[in-house]
């Protein structure tokens, strides 16, 4: 630490060069940052309340298949759960293709859906009427808002995937803390079953189950995929988080992508820290020299380049991690299906990952050049002068 004051006033003796290397540094390590901060979201992050005791039951071949509907009882029989719901991705479209009529409709059981969700807030008058009426509807707060919907509006929604046109009335407005629900429209599902030709009937796309208990979670999800083993339309079942990562999945192998995508930029930042270096290195070999008539040690040389080296990462890092705290802001207010997206955050494991980063990337790319300048004796020095 005594040599600090060398080190920074070392770090600066070529303004533009370092507040160049600063700036690219600091750039990568915020792509670098926004990467760590999306994989730990994606595959580290504890679910949002409420999901950790729902199952998502679908065909175990495509999500597109559908499953059997006396499925459901088999599931509700079996020990821990609760309840057991039908959810089936309805499609359709609602005026026009337009981004801003895209919205999920699905068609539901409405006398189990706020056992289901119970996080789920809707005046009791709103749903008791969903409820009790068969072409009743309901959508998400910010839904309703973004296309300026208000009770009792008449709703068209215009088959694509089933031949069916179906027509509702909204009678109720609900509010949710999940990214997907507050932007979802809900229907009764005999609705849809008494609209379509009775040979389409009795299909069902995913079942929603509840477990009593956390620890019945995995039970549970053994349970069921083992009952239809042998059966001609077999199971795959996953927490309700797992199953909104399995969407992920269309866009190919996104943990490897990710991983890729972040090596990428350690490598790169690490050629450019060694570029910076190795020039630094080659301008000071005189100045090693008076340092070694001085009384300085190899040993001590060598700190002194690799500190140099570890400051500038370092001071980039943070620059980094400023950005990427902003970049990761504007991600979270931008329109998402994604849950984990919309709390998108620089933990303080991630950041502490980018440091460490930073500092491996200015001890790696400094180590070489500085412990050759630290084996230069006097002479050699005075002589590279002349």
């Amino acid at each position: 630490m005594r040599h600090l004051p060398l080190i920074l006033k070392n770090c600066w003796r070529n303004r533009r060069r370092t507040a160049l290397t600063v700036l690219s540094i600091g750039v990568s390590l915020c792509l670098l940052g926004v990467l760590m901060a999306i994989y730990h979201a994606f595959y580290f992050a504890a679910p949002p309340p409420g999901t950790e005791l729902r199952l998502v039951t679908r065909n175990r071949v495509s999500l597109a298949r559908p499953l059997p509907q006396y499925y459901g009882q088999k599931i509700r029989a079996i020990p821990g759960v609760r309840e057991v719901e039908i959810e089936q991705w309805f499609g359709g479209k609602y005026i026009d293709d337009r981004p801003e009529h895209m919205f999920a409709r699905m068609a539901i059981e409405p006398d189990k859906f706020f056992i289901i969700y119970p996080e789920v807030k809707i005046r009791d008058e709103q749903k008791k009427a969903f409820q009790q009426e068969r072409s009743a509807c309901i959508a998400g707060k910010e839904l309703a808002q973004k296309l300026h919907w208000n009770l009792s509006d008449r709703i068209t929604i215009k088959g694509d995937i089933f031949p069916v046109n179906l027509e509702f009335t909204l009678r109720g407005i609900f509010e949710s803390d999940d990214v997907w629900m507050k932007r979802s429209f809900y229907f009764n599902r005999e609705y849809l079953e008494e609209s379509l030709p009775r040979d389409s009937r009795g299909y069902v796309g995913t079942f929603t189950a509840l477990a009593a208990s956390p620890d019945d979670v995995p039970k549970i999800e053994a349970a069921v995929d083992g009952q239809f083993r042998n059966s001609p339309v077999q199971t795959k079942t996953e927490t309700q988080s797992a199953f909104g990562l399995s969407f992920l999945a269309f866009l190919g192998n996104v943990k490897l992508i990710l991983l890729g995508v972040s090596s990428a930029v350690t490598f790169t930042i690490l050629l450019v820290s060694a570029n910076t270096i190795a020039m630094s290195v080659r301008e000071r070999v005189r100045e090693v020299g008076v340092l070694k008539t001085l009384g300085y040690t190899s040993g001590t040389i060598l700190a002194i380049i690799v500190g140099e080296a570890v400051t500038i990462s370092l001071v980039g890092a943070l620059l980094g991690l400023g950005l990427a705290t902003l970049m990761t802001s504007a991600v979270r207010s931008m329109p998402t299906f994604n849950a984990q997206l919309e709390t998108l955050t620089i933990q303080p494991s991630v950041a502490a990952l980018c440091l460490l980063v930073a500092a491996m990337i200015g001890l790696i790319s400094a180590f070489v050049p500085a412990f050759g300048a630290s084996r230069i004796s006097i002479v050699e020095a005075l002589r590279s002068d002349e």
